[in-house]
Formats: structure tokens, sequence, C-alpha cells
């Protein structure tokens, strides 16, 4: 059972780890990069890759605005970014698989 606190507490979680504007995660999804990373969701197109393109849409809505489906949504994220984020590999991360699969879900970790 959902509440308000649960919802508020997933806003806060969200606007943490979407550390990337909808403006800055629109340019990054047209690159090759962000193209070339994450698991084929059976389209032709990543999970992350899809992740993002909802990320935007939620970063472009009111908060009153946010649907059950995009809550649920920002929760995935908020799940995918802490559980990748414990994952960083050794070494200089600029252009590695790791923080290009994270920028498809609107986390930039050099940020």
């Amino acid at each position: 059972m959902s509440t308000a606190h649960d919802s508020s507490d997933i806003h806060a979680d969200f606007k943490h780890d979407v550390n990337m504007t909808a403006s800055e995660l629109e340019k990054w999804l047209k690159t090759d990069e962000s193209k070339s990373v994450g698991q084929d969701s059976g389209s032709g197109e990543s999970i992350g890759h899809q992740s993002g393109e909802h990320i935007i849409r939620i970063l472009h809505k009111k908060k009153a605005d946010i649907t059950s489906d995009d809550e649920a949504h920002m929760r995935k994220v908020h799940s995918y970014v802490s559980r990748h984020s414990a994952q960083r590999p050794h070494g200089d991360i600029e252009h590695s698989r790791w923080r290009y699969s994270l920028m498809n879900w609107g986390h930039d970790p050099l940020k």
C-alpha cells in the first residue's frame, strides 16, 4: 500500500539520483555512446535508453501531474542507480560503459 510519505520519498530519491537535466538527457540519448550500452529490450532499443525517454517525460511534468506509472518508474530508476553506482569500476570512468549506462538512467557519476 502506498502512502503520501512513500510518494514524497521517491520524489526526493529521484531528484537526488537524476542529476542530468531533461535537455542534457535528450542530447545524451541521441549519441552513439548512449545507444552502445545496455540490455536490448527486444525492440532494438536498450532498457536504459527507454528508461531515459521516460525520465525526460517525468522531468517535464509538474509534480501534481506525476502518475502512479511514473512513480513506479521513479522507483526503478532509484533502484538501478543505487545498485549500479555500488559497482563503480576502478580507474578512469569518463569513457566507460558503466558511466554510459548510468547516464541512460539520468545519472552522470562525474557530476
